[in-house]
C-alpha cells in the first residue's frame, strides 16, 4: 500500500535523522522516541518504519521492534529516493506556481478543485500544510489568501538583511544560554558536513541541517519571538533554496563558518560569535541571491 503524503514525509525524516546521527547497523529505533523527535503521533511513524523495512533499511522483530539493517553511510541512494517521493505533487505544483507569481492572491477551494482536478480532502491537506508554513491564510468569510513570501530578488535580499540584524542580537541577549550537549550536537553535524558529508547529502538534508543550526541558536537566545521568527523565515526560504540543489560547494564553507561561531561560543566570546554570525549571513546573501532563481 502506498504511503500517504504525511507518512512519506515521516519516512524521509527518519532517514535524515539516522544519517544525521550517524547510527550504525543494529541501532534500535524506538517508535515513541522517533514520534517525540519528529513531533508527530506514533501511528504514522509505525507505517513509515514498516515502509523502510520493505526498502531494506530496517529489520523488524515482533518482540523487540525496529533495528537498523544498513549503516547511515550506506543510505545515500535511499535518501535521494525518499526525498523525491515524499513531497505531495499538488504541494510542489502550488509552490512552483506561487514562486512564478502565477496564482491569484485570493481564491476559493471550489476554484482550485476545478483548476487542479483534485478532491476537497486532498486540497485541504495541502492548504493546511501551506498554512502551517506561513505563506497562506484562511479568510474570515470565504476562501483563502496567499501571504507575502520570498518570491523575488528584493524579498530574498530583505530576508537576509533582517536575519543579519536579529540573529546576532540573539547571541548577545542576556537570556542566551547554550549547554554542552547542544553545543556538541551542533558541532558534530556541522563537522560532518564540512569534512565531506555535503557531497553525499541531499539538498533537503543540507537545508534542514542549516536551518537546524540557526533555529537552535535562536532557541538558546531565550527569546520566544526570535525563535518563532527564525523558524518562519526558514519555512519561507525553503522553496527558493531547494532550487539551488546543484550548488553544493558553498555548503562546505557555510559549515566551516558555523563551526567558527560554535568555537566562539565554546570560549564564551559571544561578541565574536555575533560578529561571525553577521558576516556569515551577509556573505550568504551575496552568494545566494541570484535573479535566475526567480526567472
Amino acid at each position: 500500500m502506498p504511503l500517504s503524503p504525511l507518512q512519506a514525509r515521516i519516512a524521509r525524516d527518519i532517514v535524515s535523522h539516522v544519517r544525521r546521527e550517524r547510527f550504525e547497523i543494529g541501532h534500535h529505533l524506538v517508535e515513541s522516541q522517533l514520534a517525540t523527535t519528529l513531533n508527530v503521533s506514533r501511528t504514522p511513524v509505525k507505517f513509515a518504519l514498516g515502509h523502510l523495512v520493505e526498502k531494506g533499511m530496517l529489520t523488524y522483530d515482533r518482540n523487540r521492534g525496529f533495528f537498523l539493517a544498513r549503516s547511515s553511510n550506506e543510505l545515500t541512494d535511499l535518501a535521494s529516493q525518499v526525498m523525491e517521493s515524499s513531497e505531495d505533487p499538488l504541494y510542489l505544483k502550488f509552490a512552483e506556481l506561487r514562486l512564478r507569481r502565477q496564482l491569484p492572491e485570493l481564491f476559493t477551494e471550489i476554484e482550485f478543485m476545478r483548476q487542479f482536478d483534485v478532491s476537497r480532502a486532498a486540497l485541504r491537506a495541502v492548504l493546511s500544510r501551506i498554512q502551517q508554513e506561513g505563506w497562506i491564510e484562511q479568510r474570515a468569510g470565504q476562501g483563502w489568501r496567499f501571504l507575502p513570501m520570498i518570491d523575488s530578488v528584493e524579498a530574498y535580499e530583505e530576508s537576509y538583511s533582517f536575519r543579519a540584524t536579529i540573529e546576532p542580537s540573539g547571541l548577545l541577549a542576556p537570556t542566551f544560554q547554550i549547554d554542552r550537549d547542544t553545543l556538541n550536537a551542533c558541532r558534530k553535524q556541522q563537522a560532518f558536513i564540512a569534512n565531506g558529508g555535503y557531497l553525499t547529502m541531499t539538498p533537503q538534508e543540507l537545508f534542514e541541517a542549516n536551518s537546524l543550526f540557526h533555529e537552535t541558536l535562536a532557541t538558546c537566545s531565550g527569546n520566544r519571538f526570535l525563535q518563532q521568527t527564525v523558524r518562519r523565515l526558514d519555512q519561507l526560504r525553503r522553496l527558493v533554496e531547494y532550487r539551488q540543489a546543484g550548488t553544493r560547494d558553498p555548503r562546505k564553507g557555510q559549515a566551516e563558518e558555523h563551526l567558527a561561531i560554535l568555537d566562539c561560543l565554546e570560549r564564551g566570546d559571544r561578541l565574536a560569535a555575533a560578529d561571525h554570525m553577521r558576516k556569515h549571513l551577509e556573505q550568504a546573501r551575496r552568494k545566494k541571491v541570484d535573479p535566475a532563481l526567480f526567472e
